[in-house]
Parts: structure tokens; C-alpha cells; sequence
């Protein structure tokens, strides 16, 4: 109807009109064979990158001791040191400082927790009682019993709280807490309910925290030092005020440490890899572990060896006679 009388067509007009023609899915989509070959080049490529890693970067040999007093520490090897003559830094360090004489002294002790078969010694966590006190300090202990007698006994002796099965519910709800709990046997299976609210807080024969002694029971955990690991692998726990005498922050340092190394089987590698001590406002000194470490006898390291090597032998006889 729009085109003109004399029968011409205009220009482009005769292209629209037109049937299109059936076309090739190949030919209508010209980029797809494109496409899949570069997708197989890109897998190829991938693959031969993960094949051709490039080979580690050589570490640098780190020099044993700096010839001047203003060198680059990462070039150097950390020194360690004796722990004698560490304190005898830390004690100088202050005195340079002007910083406070009776500052805390802790330890950063990190762990080997492996075991045979992948498999590791679990964090932990335990309670021992110092030779010499660096703080004035009490924990809050809570005693469970029933018994009269046995109440006043430990409010006697020091107990923060006494009672039986109706602190239950004070517990669960967070109203009543405390840094150790501790419980006569009768009364035991009635506790139950508190085994997951308390978890390793819970009164145990394995913790000394079960018994009939409450005066003992009392006593330790009232006085003692708790540690715990963090990070799967490390204790960091202060040790003592720097302005004891030396002797006394050796005493109570090889106390915490000859304690966590019952944790590890003595047939294994040590458990104590590196230690740490520094004061409140001191940088961290490296420690040599000799002389600090508990020392095993031959004759025991043996009989443990003979034991294991048993017991490594029982399950392939077992398999052979089954």
C-alpha cells in the first residue's frame, strides 16, 4: 500500500519482505566451535601449569652471630640463652627501663602434640601448686556435699560455697560460679546434669577434685596455678614477680614445665619444642631447653621402647593367627 504507483520498489524495502532462508546451526552460531577449542586450551594450559610448579624458593641461611651491635635481626639466627642469664636480663631491662620492679614474669611454651598414626596429644589443661606464691590471690572454690559435717568442715577451711544438689540450678543459670569445683563421692551421681555446664571443671578422681580429704582438696586448689593451652599448641601463663629471687623464678618455671611434660609419653619426642619468658613490658627471650627439661633415664626410655614395640607387634599377630 506504501509503495509507489509505478511498481518500483524502494531501496532495502525487497530484503525485508523476503522469506528468510533456513540457515545451518553450525553456520548460525559461527563462534561455538571457537569457544570450545579455547575452553580446551585454557584446560590444557591450567594443567600444565599445576605440572610445571616452579620449584621452591631456596631459604636463606641465617648467620649464627652479628659482628656489631646495629645489624638487620632477620638475617640472624634468635639467640637463646641460658635461663640464668635470661632473668638477668629481664632484671636489667627493668632497672634500664624505669618500669615497675614487681612486674609479672610469664612464659610463652609452645608444644609438640604428635603422636604415632597421625595422631596427638589433646589440649589440656591442669593445676599445680608453686613452691614459692608470687600473688596474695585465692581462688573461689565451691564444695558439693550433703553432709553437715562435712559443710562446716569446708566452710572451715575456706570453701566460697557450700551446698548440695539446689546449687544445681544456680549453676546452670550463671548465677553461682567459681574457679574450682569440688565433690565428695555420694554425692556424685546426683551431678550428672552439671557435666557439660562445667566441663573440665568438673569434679573428677583423675583433677584430685573428687574425695572425701575436703581440708586437702581445699587447700590445693585454694593455692594453686592454673595453665590451659591455647591455640592447639601453646600455654602462655605467668610464673612470678621479677623481683623474687632468681632461684625461686627457676623453681616455679621448671615446676609448670616438668607438669606439662606428663602429658606426653617420655618414649616420644619432647613435648616442649620452644620456651619463651619475658617480663610485663620486655620483649621475649629464647630460652635454651637444656638443663630445664626433665631428665629421662636410659633404663626407662628402654622398657617403654620394649613396651611399645609390643604393643606395635599385637595387632599384625592377631591378623596373621585370624
Amino acid at each position: 500500500a506504501l509503495a509507489p504507483r509505478c511498481g518500483w520498489v524502494l531501496p532495502g524495502l525487497e530484503q525485508r519482505l523476503a522469506v528468510p532462508a533456513v540457515l545451518n546451526p553450525a553456520a548460525a552460531r559461527p563462534y561455538a566451535a571457537a569457544a570450545k577449542a579455547a575452553k580446551k586450551d585454557a584446560r590444557k594450559s591450567r594443567q600444565e601449569k599445576v605440572k610445571e610448579k616452579p620449584p621452591p624458593p631456596r631459604r636463606r641461611l641465617l648467620m649464627t652471630k652479628p659482628v656489631d651491635d646495629v645489624y638487620l635481626s632477620w638475617l640472624y639466627r634468635r639467640p637463646s640463652y641460658q635461663l640464668e642469664q635470661a632473668l638477668g636480663m629481664l632484671k636489667r631491662f627493668q632497672e634500664l627501663d624505669f618500669t615497675h620492679p614487681k612486674q609479672f614474669v610469664y612464659i610463652n611454651v609452645f608444644l609438640d602434640m604428635a603422636l604415632q598414626k597421625k595422631k596427638k596429644v589433646d589440649p589440656f589443661s591442669s593445676s599445680v601448686t608453686l613452691p614459692h606464691r608470687f600473688t596474695d590471690e585465692v581462688n573461689k572454690v565451691l564444695v558439693f556435699t550433703e553432709n553437715v559435717q562435712e559443710a562446716e568442715v569446708a566452710r572451715e577451711h575456706g570453701a566460697a560455697i557450700v551446698g548440695g544438689v539446689e546449687l544445681m540450678k544456680w549453676i546452670l543459670e550463671d548465677e553461682i560460679q567459681a574457679d574450682f569445683y569440688v565433690a565428695v563421692p555420694a554425692i556424685i551421681p546426683k551431678l550428672i546434669p552439671l557435666r557439660n555446664k562445667l566441663k573440665r571443671k568438673y569434679p573428677s578422681t583423675r583433677k584430685n577434685s573428687l574425695g572425701s580429704d575436703i581440708p586437702k582438696m581445699l587447700q590445693f586448689f585454694r593455692e594453686c596455678h592454673e595453665y590451659t593451652v591455647e591455640d592447639e599448641n601453646i600455654i602462655k601463663t605467668r610464673i612470678a614477680r621479677l623481683d623474687m629471687p632468681t632461684e625461686h623464678i627457676i623453681a616455679n618455671l621448671k615446676t609448670i614445665i616438668h607438669d606439662i611434660c606428663t602429658f606426653k609419653p617420655s618414649n616420644f619426642d619432647p613435648i616442649v619444642q620452644r620456651l619463651v619468658i619475658r617480663s610485663s613490658t620486655s620483649e621475649g627471650l629464647l630460652l635454651n631447653l637444656d638443663g630445664i627439661l626433665p631428665q629421662v633415664e636410659k633404663g626407662e626410655e628402654k622398657e617403654e621402647g620394649n613396651a611399645t614395640d609390643e604393643d606395635q607387634q599385637k595387632p599384625v599377630q592377631e591378623s596373621v593367627s585370624t
